[in-house]
């Protein structure tokens, strides 16, 4: 009988392994190496010496590939081969300002990875692993690159994806604000130093696991005045972009808290006027700005719905209303998009958002 060829047949056992069911499905006898034939159609593989691998076992250090759809390969087909992860998006396609859930469902341990270059954090979230990143404003068109490598039962898999990003479709606009607002006197740069430093020790929070137990709902309903990202100038001169969503309101009318979570900001700024900051876990905070009245203090730990204030025109503003704004991995993001992310439904396709009706826009 000839000698056989290890080699060969752990090269292609692994290439029907990254291929798929149907590349296994093909295998026979008569096109594959005897040893690997036997294995695959679920005889019992024969024994090797000790300190031998057995023909068609995984390579130590070894990766398979993966892709955005889980493969299955029944345990006693090839041994020690892993049921693949499985990758999913939230939303498929985002647009600059968006937040993104990266989800891994299926992997052994705590996967890595990345998004556009950017470096994910996991965390173990109900029956998988999930990531909660954002793109920039300035990302023009194209398509984003997922990369995440998921511990496996046996092997570490390489998932990839692509995220579609669309064009944002920015508004111009031109608004008139007080001129104290535009170019702040000297009396009060040191105040506004003082806020800015507020915000940065509110937005410095550990890293940890989400304080939510539902997803995320309006913090009033009423008619958005404007949305996120428009680009705008106050009274012809400074050039800005909004990065909050507004809503209507009289002076006086009830916001509430958009989800469980902690207050670390209850102050009154300069420019945002009376501020609440809740910290909701997972790098995920939402703001409440230019409130006429605060109604909570720092380290309070409040539920969805819970009141915060009340909606006024504090700071600078052209008008009663509610600035909200959401920040996620450390960038501002549309908080439009953030209700329609499902993060406790299953998903039926993979890179699919699943919303629900009652987070519809108001």
């Amino acid at each position: 009988m000839p000698a056989r060829n290890h080699s060969a047949s752990r090269l292609l056992v692994l290439t029907l392994l990254a291929s798929g069911p149907s590349a296994l499905a093909a295998a026979s006898p008569a096109s594959s190496p005897a040893g690997v034939a036997g294995t695959v159609t679920g005889a019992a593989p024969t024994p090797s010496p000790p300190g031998t691998r057995a023909p068609g076992a995984p390579t130590p250090g070894a990766v398979v590939q993966g892709e955005m759809a889980p493969l299955r390969v029944k345990p006693d087909s090839l041994g020690p081969v892993l049921d693949r992860p499985l990758l999913s998006l939230q939303p498929s396609s985002a647009k600059p300002g968006d937040p993104v859930v990266v989800t891994v469902r299926g992997a052994a341990g705590l996967p890595t990875g990345t998004l556009g270059g950017r470096p994910l954090r996991f965390f173990a979230w109900r029956e998988g692993h999930l990531a909660l990143t954002s793109l920039p404003v300035e990302l023009p068109p194209g398509t984003q690159v997922v990369d995440v490598m998921a511990p496996g039962k046996g092997l570490p898999v390489a998932l990839s994806g692509a995220l579609e990003v669309l064009a944002p479709g920015y508004r111009e606009r031109e608004l008139r604000v007080a001129s104290k607002y535009v170019s702040p006197p000297k009396a009060v740069k040191a105040r506004m130093e003082a806020d800015r430093k507020a915000f940065a020790a509110a937005f410095a929070q550990p890293f940890r696991e989400p304080l939510f137990g539902q997803n995320f709902a309006w913090p009033r309903q009423d008619v958005v005045t404007a949305p996120f990202g428009d680009r705008r100038s106050f009274n012809g001169k400074l050039q800005s972009q909004h990065f909050g969503v507004d809503l209507d309101g009289d002076p006086g009318a009830p916001v509430v808290a958009a989800n469980d979570g902690t207050v670390v900001m209850a102050r009154d700024n300069y420019a945002s006027g009376n501020t609440v900051l809740v910290h909701h876990g997972a790098g995920l905070f939402t703001a409440y700005f230019h409130l006429s009245r605060i109604d909570v203090k720092d380290g309070a730990q409040v539920k969805q719905g819970d009141g915060l204030g009340l909606v006024g025109s504090t700071g600078r503003v052209t008008g009663p209303h509610l600035h909200w704004g959401v920040k996620a991995d450390d960038r501002w993001v549309d908080g439009q998009t953030l209700l329609k992310l499902d993060f406790f439904g299953a998903q039926e396709t993979p890179g699919v958002a699943v919303s629900s009706p009652e987070l519809a826009n108001p």
